[in-house]
């Protein structure tokens, strides 16, 4: 279903009309099917994989399109390969996943006979809003806890990414029926319709400040919220740290779509008596990934003129306030002139806190380096701001690292590297505050997409249900008595 209100002129209560009438359908079908089998949702899985192999080079050619430029290469591995392997971890656990889970009763309820457990159950039909900057996998990769869950699905893909968005409503529209999977695209007006749906659960993957009209949307109806966010996720370089080696992991992750990434890093401390050592490491990782950047198929573009014009004002606004600013471009290309909007990696060093390079989530290859003398000024700086969804550190100071992991609060992280634990399929992805809301992947994900159902069997005694009825006696007060005790 394709929604766009600046073309078809649809007005936003046919939008939502339109919508909620898909909702039902997906309701109703799965009130009359009851809770897929484990072989249906093997088969919904199976779907969503082939999707992936089967229209990979069309998939990489549409964010291509999007972006102006987007590495073939990089959309290969983050968004199909990156997809496809936790939708064959789904495929793998969902058995396990799918059975009751014993628990323990009530001593002494339990010798008697009685019983507890949990059964999952799928919630029903879950909303996928998903972002534009890895428009696939942001797409795919919950599908996986979903479907393993047996939940139905409505998904709304970015308005940023047009050609990639209508692809997806194109494959899903070919691989799914409607009351199995719907795709809806258009424009804010349709993604705030969307948000206001009553799903039986909603997961939104965007920026904070959208996150916050999302969550009062999906209030009406009290639907229950996955948040995906982001915020400025930090590296602490020790002084203990290889610099080479973190310098280049640190640039992988910061130049990898362009630092479009949500997990990206935003902001580096590196001991003071190291900062040229870092940057000329820096200089000299950028070089040997990309000996050119404006040509380059491997440097990704930003996604369009409002972000290209955004990042800018930082670096503009960065140098304005006196912060010292480094092009890493190795062969000093002139970028004034290009085809598309790219930005050469760009250091920001010592930057102030009244800068917008250190205000806002950067969402681009600008990189502000902070200097230190004791990591104890890190770790108060880290939690004078908001949560991160990330956290690095590098270094072989195992000391330290407690202290630091110990005494920070973030989403995820990742220890001499960055990003990393997103693709560990047995961890939990999520944030935490501003960062984001819930977690998925893996089982974490079947969990967050299923309903626990609490259940408790009384034991086939009747006196075991008669211990808690009047009248009180004296049998009644001593067990009163066992159990009312320090």
């Amino acid at each position: 279903m394709s929604v766009a209100e600046d073309n078809r002129g649809a007005d936003d209560a046919s939008a939502a009309t339109a919508m909620r009438e898909i909702l039902d359908r997906q309701k109703a079908a799965q009130l009359k099917e009851g809770a897929p089998s484990v072989e249906r949702r093997i088969d919904w899985i199976d779907r969503a994989i082939a999707l992936l192999v089967d229209n990979q080079k069309e998939i990489a050619a549409a964010m291509a399109a999007d972006f102006g430029h987007r590495s073939i290469e990089q959309s290969l591995l983050t968004d199909i390969m990156g997809s496809i392997g936790p939708l064959k971890h789904a495929k793998k656990h969902v058995r396990e996943w799918s059975k009751a889970e014993k628990r323990k009763v009530l001593f002494p309820l339990g010798l008697f006979g009685a019983k507890a457990r949990i059964e999952y159950q799928p919630k029903g039909v879950v909303g996928v809003i998903s972002p534009w900057n890895f428009p696939i996998n942001l797409t795919f990769v919950p599908l996986g806890g979903i479907f393993a869950a047996g939940n139905r699905v409505m998904i709304k893909p970015s308005e940023y990414t047009p050609a990639t968005s209508e692809l997806m409503a194109r494959m899903f529209r070919e691989a799914y029926d409607e009351t199995e999977v719907a795709v809806v695209t258009g424009g804010p007006a349709v993604g705030e319709a969307f948000s206001r749906q009553p799903f039986d659960h909603l997961l939104f993957t965007g920026a904070t400040s959208v996150a916050h009209h999302v969550m009062r949307a999906a209030a009406e109806n009290l639907v229950p919220l996955t948040l995906e966010l982001g915020g400025k996720s930090p590296v602490i370089v020790s002084k203990s740290a290889k610099m080479d080696d973190a310098a280049a992991k640190i640039m992988t992750g910061k130049t990898m779509n362009a630092g479009q990434i949500c997990l990206a890093p935003d902001y580096v401390f590196v001991p003071e008596s190291k900062i040229d050592e870092f940057v000329g490491a820096v200089q000299k990782s950028v070089k040997k990934m990309y000996p050119t950047l404006k040509d380059n198929p491997d440097y990704t573009s930003i996604v369009n003129q409002r972000h290209f014009d955004r990042l800018n004002s930082y670096v503009d606004d960065a140098r304005a306030k006196g912060a010292t600013i480094i092009e890493v471009n190795p062969a000093n290309e002139d970028f004034s002139q290009q085809p598309h909007h790219k930005i050469p990696p760009t250091l920001v060093l010592n930057p102030t806190d009244d800068m917008k390079v250190m205000q806002e989530e950067i969402f681009g290859p600008l990189l502000p380096i902070k200097t230190y003398k004791d990591s104890d000024e890190t770790i108060d700086y880290i939690n004078a701001n908001d949560r991160p969804l990330g956290l690095y550190y590098f270094g072989e100071d195992k000391a330290e690292e407690k202290k630091v992991l110990e005494n920070t609060t973030s989403g995820g992280v990742t220890v001499n590297d960055v990003i990393m634990h997103i693709s560990m399929e047995d961890l939990p992805f999520g944030g935490v505050g501003p960062s984001g809301m819930g977690a998925y992947h893996g089982f974490d994900g079947f969990r967050e997409f299923s309903h626990a159902k609490a259940i408790y069997t009384q034991a086939k005694a009747s006196f075991v249900a008669e211990m808690f009825r009047p009248p009180y006696g004296d049998g009644t007060r001593k067990r009163l008595a066992s159990q009312i005790k320090k």
